[in-house]
């Protein structure tokens, strides 16, 4: 009987983990950028009213 490859199994999951935290971190990054332009609740702010 063949005998089950361990180090390929843990490889692939190694290389899951990484490209889902490499995911998760990309998420963090646009989650940063994008939420002060969709913000719909806020009014915009014009400059040149300001006194």
């Amino acid at each position: 009987m063949a005998q089950p490859n361990f180090q390929y199994q843990k490889r692939q999951k190694d290389l899951a983990k990484k490209k889902k935290q490499e995911e998760k971190r990309q998420r963090k990054l646009d989650k940063g950028k994008t939420p002060p332009e969709e913000n719909p609740d806020q009014p915009p702010e014009d400059l040149g009213t300001a006194v």
